[in-house]
Protein backbone atom coordinates (compact mmCIF):
# COMPACT_ATOMS: atom_id res chain seq x y z
CA UNK A 1 0.00 0.00 0.00
CA UNK A 2 1.09 3.18 -0.71
CA UNK A 3 3.37 4.99 1.76
CA UNK A 4 3.03 8.97 2.80
CA UNK A 5 7.05 9.45 2.71
CA UNK A 6 7.81 13.02 3.71
CA UNK A 7 4.06 13.96 3.42
CA UNK A 8 4.20 16.97 6.00
CA UNK A 9 7.44 18.54 4.00
CA UNK A 10 8.00 20.86 1.62
CA UNK A 11 5.07 23.69 0.01
CA UNK A 12 2.85 20.56 0.32
CA UNK A 13 0.63 22.08 2.90
CA UNK A 14 0.95 25.76 1.99
CA UNK A 15 -1.12 27.96 4.57
CA UNK A 16 -3.36 29.16 2.33
CA UNK A 17 -4.58 26.61 -0.47
CA UNK A 18 -8.17 26.33 -1.62
CA UNK A 19 -10.64 23.51 -1.46
CA UNK A 20 -11.25 21.53 -4.26
CA UNK A 21 -14.49 22.99 -6.03
CA UNK A 22 -16.08 20.10 -8.11
CA UNK A 23 -18.50 19.29 -10.54
CA UNK A 24 -21.57 16.57 -10.29
CA UNK A 25 -20.38 13.80 -11.49
CA UNK A 26 -16.74 12.51 -10.36
CA UNK A 27 -16.37 8.85 -10.82
CA UNK A 28 -12.89 6.84 -9.53
CA UNK A 29 -11.67 7.64 -13.21
CA UNK A 30 -11.98 11.53 -12.88
CA UNK A 31 -8.16 12.44 -13.77
CA UNK A 32 -7.02 15.26 -11.71
CA UNK A 33 -3.13 15.08 -12.72
CA UNK A 34 -1.12 13.98 -15.64
CA UNK A 35 2.61 13.67 -15.33
CA UNK A 36 4.35 13.12 -18.84
CA UNK A 37 0.79 11.73 -20.15
CA UNK A 38 0.56 9.56 -17.06
CA UNK A 39 -2.81 9.80 -15.26
CA UNK A 40 -3.57 10.60 -11.90
CA UNK A 41 -6.89 9.89 -10.53
CA UNK A 42 -9.50 10.88 -8.03
CA UNK A 43 -9.45 7.16 -7.29
CA UNK A 44 -6.07 6.27 -6.14
CA UNK A 45 -5.96 9.70 -4.10
CA UNK A 46 -9.21 8.54 -2.28
CA UNK A 47 -7.24 4.88 -1.96
CA UNK A 48 -3.91 6.80 -0.51
CA UNK A 49 -6.26 8.93 1.73
CA UNK A 50 -7.97 5.32 3.21
CA UNK A 51 -4.73 4.32 4.15
CA UNK A 52 -3.38 7.50 5.56
CA UNK A 53 -2.52 7.44 9.61
CA UNK A 54 -5.31 8.64 11.54
CA UNK A 55 -3.32 11.76 12.62
CA UNK A 56 -3.17 13.11 9.24
CA UNK A 57 -7.13 12.55 8.56
CA UNK A 58 -7.51 14.81 11.03
CA UNK A 59 -5.86 17.82 9.41
CA UNK A 60 -8.52 19.89 6.95
CA UNK A 61 -9.83 18.57 3.81
CA UNK A 62 -7.78 21.30 1.74
CA UNK A 63 -5.01 20.67 2.88
CA UNK A 64 -5.46 16.55 2.66
CA UNK A 65 -6.29 16.96 -1.17
CA UNK A 66 -3.67 18.76 -2.13
CA UNK A 67 -1.21 17.15 -0.02
CA UNK A 68 -1.98 13.81 -1.83
CA UNK A 69 -2.40 15.11 -5.02
CA UNK A 70 1.55 16.30 -4.76
CA UNK A 71 2.24 13.72 -3.37
CA UNK A 72 0.92 11.02 -5.82
CA UNK A 73 2.46 13.42 -8.52
CA UNK A 74 6.03 13.79 -6.51
CA UNK A 75 5.98 9.99 -6.83
CA UNK A 76 4.93 9.34 -10.36
CA UNK A 77 7.69 11.64 -11.00
CA UNK A 78 10.57 9.97 -9.14
CA UNK A 79 8.94 6.46 -10.92
CA UNK A 80 9.14 7.76 -14.09
CA UNK A 81 12.99 9.45 -13.45
CA UNK A 82 13.71 5.02 -13.21
CA UNK A 83 14.86 4.16 -16.56
CA UNK A 84 15.63 0.42 -16.67
CA UNK A 85 13.58 -0.98 -12.87
CA UNK A 86 15.90 -4.06 -11.27
CA UNK A 87 14.95 -7.89 -10.95
CA UNK A 88 14.65 -6.56 -7.37
CA UNK A 89 12.39 -4.08 -8.09
CA UNK A 90 9.93 -5.93 -10.76
CA UNK A 91 10.12 -8.40 -7.81
CA UNK A 92 9.07 -6.27 -5.29
CA UNK A 93 6.60 -4.87 -7.03
CA UNK A 94 4.70 -7.92 -8.12
CA UNK A 95 4.81 -9.24 -4.41
CA UNK A 96 3.60 -6.00 -3.10
CA UNK A 97 0.32 -6.55 -5.85
CA UNK A 98 0.07 -10.46 -4.38
CA UNK A 99 0.33 -9.51 -1.22
CA UNK A 100 -2.33 -6.72 -1.29
CA UNK A 101 -4.79 -8.87 -3.47
CA UNK A 102 -4.91 -11.44 -1.07
CA UNK A 103 -5.37 -9.33 1.27
CA UNK A 104 -8.94 -8.07 0.02
CA UNK A 105 -9.97 -11.47 -0.50
CA UNK A 106 -8.67 -12.24 3.25
CA UNK A 107 -11.03 -9.49 4.20
CA UNK A 108 -14.04 -10.67 2.39
CA UNK A 109 -14.22 -13.90 3.54
CA UNK A 110 -13.58 -12.32 7.33
CA UNK A 111 -16.59 -10.22 6.43
CA UNK A 112 -18.44 -13.16 5.24
CA UNK A 113 -17.61 -15.26 8.04
CA UNK A 114 -18.18 -13.78 11.13
CA UNK A 115 -21.74 -13.12 11.55
CA UNK A 116 -23.91 -12.33 14.75
CA UNK A 117 -25.29 -16.42 13.81
CA UNK A 118 -21.75 -17.28 13.27
CA UNK A 119 -20.56 -16.30 16.35
CA UNK A 120 -23.90 -17.13 18.59
CA UNK A 121 -23.60 -20.74 16.70
CA UNK A 122 -19.71 -20.54 17.96
CA UNK A 123 -20.49 -19.70 21.44
CA UNK A 124 -23.26 -22.53 21.85
CA UNK A 125 -20.82 -24.93 20.51
CA UNK A 126 -17.96 -23.67 22.90
CA UNK A 127 -20.29 -24.33 26.32
CA UNK A 128 -22.83 -27.29 25.17
CA UNK A 129 -21.00 -29.58 26.98
CA UNK A 130 -19.46 -27.47 29.30
CA UNK A 131 -19.13 -28.94 32.76
CA UNK A 132 -19.68 -26.37 35.83
CA UNK A 133 -16.10 -24.56 36.63
CA UNK A 134 -14.97 -23.94 40.30
CA UNK A 135 -12.89 -21.24 41.23
CA UNK A 136 -11.13 -20.42 44.44
CA UNK A 137 -10.47 -17.39 46.00
CA UNK A 138 -7.15 -18.05 47.93
CA UNK A 139 -3.96 -16.69 49.53
CA UNK A 140 -0.27 -17.54 49.79
CA UNK A 141 2.86 -17.15 51.83
CA UNK A 142 5.49 -17.95 49.08
CA UNK A 143 9.48 -18.52 50.87
CA UNK A 144 12.66 -19.85 49.22
CA UNK A 145 13.00 -23.05 52.11
CA UNK A 146 11.00 -25.49 52.96
CA UNK A 147 12.41 -24.97 56.60
CA UNK A 148 11.15 -21.36 56.47
CA UNK A 149 7.65 -22.24 55.30
CA UNK A 150 7.62 -25.01 58.30
CA UNK A 151 8.40 -22.40 60.89
CA UNK A 152 5.63 -19.80 59.62
CA UNK A 153 3.15 -22.90 59.64
CA UNK A 154 3.68 -23.56 63.05
CA UNK A 155 2.71 -19.91 63.61
CA UNK A 156 0.12 -20.06 61.75
CA UNK A 157 -1.02 -23.48 63.50
CA UNK A 158 -0.53 -21.06 66.56
CA UNK A 159 -2.74 -18.40 66.06
CA UNK A 160 -0.94 -15.92 63.71
CA UNK A 161 -2.30 -13.75 61.48
CA UNK A 162 -1.77 -15.34 58.18
CA UNK A 163 -1.96 -11.97 56.19
CA UNK A 164 0.48 -10.14 58.68
CA UNK A 165 2.85 -13.32 57.94
CA UNK A 166 2.47 -12.49 54.16
CA UNK A 167 3.50 -9.28 54.47
CA UNK A 168 6.25 -9.64 57.00
CA UNK A 169 7.79 -12.78 55.12
CA UNK A 170 6.61 -13.79 51.37
CA UNK A 171 8.70 -13.31 48.69
CA UNK A 172 6.23 -13.11 46.20
CA UNK A 173 6.03 -9.15 46.38
CA UNK A 174 2.78 -8.64 44.28
CA UNK A 175 0.62 -10.82 46.55
CA UNK A 176 2.51 -9.89 49.82
CA UNK A 177 1.77 -6.46 49.84
CA UNK A 178 -2.19 -7.48 50.39
CA UNK A 179 -0.89 -10.02 52.88
CA UNK A 180 -0.77 -12.81 50.36
CA UNK A 181 -4.61 -12.21 48.60
CA UNK A 182 -4.43 -13.69 45.24
CA UNK A 183 -8.24 -12.85 44.53
CA UNK A 184 -10.38 -15.64 42.68
CA UNK A 185 -8.73 -17.61 39.73
CA UNK A 186 -9.67 -20.97 38.27
CA UNK A 187 -7.82 -24.23 37.28
CA UNK A 188 -5.31 -23.58 34.72
CA UNK A 189 -4.13 -20.15 35.99
CA UNK A 190 -1.77 -21.24 39.08
CA UNK A 191 1.41 -24.27 38.33
CA UNK A 192 0.39 -27.22 39.03
CA UNK A 193 1.69 -27.87 42.62
CA UNK A 194 0.29 -25.23 43.74
CA UNK A 195 -2.87 -25.77 41.98
CA UNK A 196 -2.80 -29.16 42.94
CA UNK A 197 -2.32 -28.11 46.72
CA UNK A 198 -5.45 -25.85 46.09
CA UNK A 199 -7.83 -28.27 44.89
CA UNK A 200 -7.03 -30.37 47.92
CA UNK A 201 -6.94 -27.69 50.45
CA UNK A 202 -9.61 -27.47 52.75
CA UNK A 203 -11.66 -24.08 53.20
CA UNK A 204 -10.04 -21.77 55.96
CA UNK A 205 -7.34 -24.41 56.60
CA UNK A 206 -3.56 -23.23 55.56
CA UNK A 207 -2.04 -25.91 53.61
CA UNK A 208 1.42 -27.98 54.63
CA UNK A 209 4.20 -26.47 52.87
CA UNK A 210 4.03 -26.94 48.84
CA UNK A 211 6.86 -26.53 46.44
CA UNK A 212 6.82 -25.22 43.26
CA UNK A 213 9.30 -23.69 40.91
CA UNK A 214 9.31 -20.69 42.82
CA UNK A 215 9.78 -21.59 46.14
CA UNK A 216 7.86 -23.01 48.73
CA UNK A 217 3.93 -22.07 49.68
CA UNK A 218 1.87 -21.80 52.10
CA UNK A 219 -1.86 -22.07 50.83
CA UNK A 220 -5.16 -20.73 52.27
CA UNK A 221 -8.42 -21.16 50.59
CA UNK A 222 -10.71 -19.01 51.53
CA UNK A 223 -13.78 -19.82 49.80
CA UNK A 224 -14.76 -21.55 47.01
CA UNK A 225 -17.90 -20.45 44.07
CA UNK A 226 -19.07 -22.07 40.86
CA UNK A 227 -17.73 -19.92 37.68
CA UNK A 228 -20.42 -18.11 36.22
CA UNK A 229 -20.39 -18.92 32.56
CA UNK A 230 -19.15 -15.99 30.22
CA UNK A 231 -21.39 -14.42 28.50
CA UNK A 232 -21.12 -14.07 24.30
CA UNK A 233 -20.17 -10.57 24.63
CA UNK A 234 -17.36 -11.71 26.72
CA UNK A 235 -15.99 -14.31 24.13
CA UNK A 236 -17.00 -12.48 21.09
CA UNK A 237 -13.32 -11.53 20.53
CA UNK A 238 -11.92 -14.63 20.84
CA UNK A 239 -14.47 -16.22 18.68
CA UNK A 240 -13.97 -13.90 16.08
CA UNK A 241 -10.11 -15.06 15.99
CA UNK A 242 -11.11 -18.74 15.64
CA UNK A 243 -13.95 -18.37 12.79
CA UNK A 244 -11.85 -16.19 10.93
CA UNK A 245 -9.13 -18.79 11.40
CA UNK A 246 -11.58 -21.21 9.60
CA UNK A 247 -12.70 -19.41 7.33
CA UNK A 248 -9.43 -18.59 5.70
CA UNK A 249 -8.00 -22.06 6.10
CA UNK A 250 -10.86 -23.16 4.56
CA UNK A 251 -10.74 -20.97 1.74
CA UNK A 252 -7.17 -21.61 0.93
CA UNK A 253 -7.76 -25.51 1.19
CA UNK A 254 -10.83 -24.82 -1.86
CA UNK A 255 -8.65 -22.64 -3.80
CA UNK A 256 -5.70 -24.71 -3.53
CA UNK A 257 -7.66 -27.67 -4.38
CA UNK A 258 -8.82 -26.34 -7.24
CA UNK A 259 -5.60 -24.72 -8.90
CA UNK A 260 -2.79 -26.37 -10.59
CA UNK A 261 -0.35 -26.14 -8.28
CA UNK A 262 3.59 -26.84 -9.77
CA UNK A 263 6.46 -26.56 -7.24
CA UNK A 264 9.71 -26.91 -9.28
CA UNK A 265 11.37 -24.93 -7.39
CA UNK A 266 11.37 -27.55 -4.02
CA UNK A 267 14.75 -28.83 -5.69
CA UNK A 268 16.65 -26.15 -5.64
CA UNK A 269 19.27 -24.89 -2.80
CA UNK A 270 17.35 -23.37 0.01
CA UNK A 271 20.67 -21.25 0.55
CA UNK A 272 19.52 -19.27 -2.85
CA UNK A 273 17.38 -17.14 -0.54
CA UNK A 274 21.04 -15.23 0.58
CA UNK A 275 21.99 -14.70 -3.35
CA UNK A 276 20.98 -11.25 -3.44
CA UNK A 277 23.20 -10.58 -6.41
CA UNK A 278 20.62 -12.60 -8.56
CA UNK A 279 18.22 -9.55 -8.09
CA UNK A 280 20.84 -6.81 -8.58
Amino acid sequence: MAKMTGFCAGAVFAAALAAPVWAEGETAATVVATVNGTEITLGQMIALHENLPEQYKALPDDVLFNGILDQLIQQETLSQSLAAPTARDDANITNDRRSYLSGVVIQGVVTSAVTDAALQAAYDERFKDAAPQKEYNASHILVETEEKAKELKAQLDGGADFAELAKANSTDTGSGATGGDLGWFGLGMMVKPFENAVISAEVGKVSAPVQSDFGWHLVLVKETRIAEKPSLDDMRDELAVEIETAAIDATIAELSGAATIEKPGEKLDPALLKASDLID
